[in-house]
């Protein structure tokens, strides 16, 4: 064993088995640097998904605004917390919609993601908004499982 203190230790060292001069070379290959393309190009035809996500995260702040300035949610604290539950789901999806086009299955993962958000989401919107149960409320199980299955996908 010996133990490199320095750089410079590489260049010229004996080992202290036997009486035998150790080099290093000291020029780099040009092929051992490579420089990483921009996100977006990485992305490539799955850019739909980093546009949607940006569409969705801007949404998802808006009605976080009309929320909080919704003179019914302060008087009612059950529908306060549906809304901020679907605002809270609605958001971190929208984030994480920016991930998908570095997935294996992109095709997969992304309308996963947005089918989830769009039936999760939306019947709690629904529900907080209107006070009412969705006609369609049986989806928001559906959703959840939709962006359960969309997260398993990334594992792929």
């Amino acid at each position: 064993k010996f133990v490199i203190n320095t750089t410079g230790s590489l260049l010229n060292r004996k080992s202290a088995h036997t009486n035998t001069v150790v080099h290093a070379s000291t020029s780099m290959s040009k092929d051992l640097v490579k420089v990483m393309p921009p996100l977006w190009q990485i992305a490539g035809n799955n850019r739909i998904f980093t546009r949607l996500a940006g569409l969705s995260g801007a949404a998802a702040v808006i009605l976080g605004a009309i929320g909080s300035h919704n003179a019914k949610f302060k008087d009612n604290s059950e529908m306060r917390t549906i809304f901020d539950t679907a605002n809270r789901f609605h958001f971190f999806h929208s984030i994480a919609l920016l991930g998908v086009p570095l997935a294996k299955y992109p095709m997969l993962s992304g309308p996963l993601m947005v089918m989830g958000m769009t039936l999760f989401s939306g019947c709690l919107y629904y529900r907080a908004f209107t006070g009412n149960k969705p006609p369609f409320a049986s989806m928001a199980p559906m959703g959840g499982t939709c962006l359960i299955l969309a997260w398993l996908s990334f594992m792929l």
